[in-house]
């Protein structure tokens, strides 16, 4: 019998009454940790001495704080948006939506998360001590977006990339602006691209309880848009490249053929065949970081439809 090691076998494994908790930090679906924690390992390896490999032990702190910011944000989206899930198949079985937990052990445990958090950030320089906090704001307040406006993946962007900043200044102690933000932006446009994608599995029960996504705002001009986030996402890297002095094996890595900077390749590809009007498609390479599904969506005559496979 073959053995199959993975985060949601972890999860299923553990003690009954530690299961909610483990589910309510999404720790059974680490694409996001992934997520957050790459532009935290581009902003480390670009700061890294020319010719040297990025301070392991720095990847590795900032790992641990991916894990638990990860798993706070959840914690604080469930907390915001218990209410809206109970009415959406996909997101009823949450541990709060659900009722296994209620909302003070909820709390508690995010008070828990965000010490340990803490924790890690105390380890860093005083400057990235405060950058670090001055993240929280976006944390707590990106669940409340989608309310208000059609561009929640933008604030999302904005917060899952803040290791791109943070990264750079944990290593030399503060930001050189001309490089972090250049990172920043493409991190950010690399977030409007993936997270417009995934909204579209959405954007009916998003319709039916009243929130908004890019998904919903740009309909059938999700190609045009997309593309042009790609466009900018490149023209970041270039940037952020030429700012930091890298020669040409990051230009080839981090930019030829639309891969995203450095661990997972991200190719957005478009196809326009007998009656299609758009396709978007997610698809990693086989290897270790190949931590996206290959999704595609087909917009046929105006219909969407959505179809998965690993």
């Amino acid at each position: 019998r073959s053995f199959r090691f993975s985060a949601a076998a972890v999860v299923s494994s553990a003690p009954a009454p530690v299961q909610p908790y483990l589910r309510l930090m999404r720790l059974d679906k680490p694409i996001g940790t992934w997520l957050l924690y790459l532009p935290c390992t581009w902003s480390i390896a670009l700061a890294s001495d020319p010719g040297c490999l990025p301070h392991l032990g720095m990847l590795s702190l900032f790992g641990t704080g991916a894990v638990l910011m990860r798993g706070a944000g959840c914690t604080i989206n469930d907390l915001w948006d218990q209410d809206f899930d109970k009415k959406v198949a996909r997101t009823a079985t949450r541990p709060l939506a659900s009722g296994e937990l209620s909302g003070m052990q909820a709390l508690v445990f995010l008070g828990g998360q965000l010490s340990l958090a803490l924790g890690v950030l105390l380890c860093l320089n005083y400057y990235s001590i405060a950058l670090g906090a001055a993240s929280l704001c976006l944390v707590f307040t990106y669940p409340l977006m989608k309310r208000i406006t059609y561009w929640p993946q933008l604030v999302l962007g904005l917060t899952f990339n803040w290791g791109a900043l943070l990264g750079w200044s944990a290593i030399k102690g503060s930001c050189d602006w001309s490089v972090c933000l250049p990172l920043y932006f493409s991190g950010v446009m690399w977030t409007l691209i993936y997270d417009t994608i995934y909204a579209h599995q959405d954007k009916e029960d998003d319709i039916k309880v009243g929130v908004k996504s890019t998904a919903l705002r740009f309909q059938g001009q999700t190609k045009a848009w997309l593309s042009g986030f790609a466009v900018a996402m490149m023209s970041g890297l270039t940037a952020a490249g030429i700012n930091a002095e890298q020669t040409l094996p990051y230009y080839d890595y981090a930019i030829n053929g639309g891969h995203s900077p450095g661990l997972s390749d991200l190719h957005v590809g478009h196809q326009q065949t007998r009656g299609l009007l758009a396709e978007i498609c997610l698809q990693p390479k086989p290897g270790p970081f190949a931590t996206f599904r290959h999704c595609c969506w087909e917009f046929m005559e105006g219909k969407e439809r959505q179809f998965a496979a690993e």
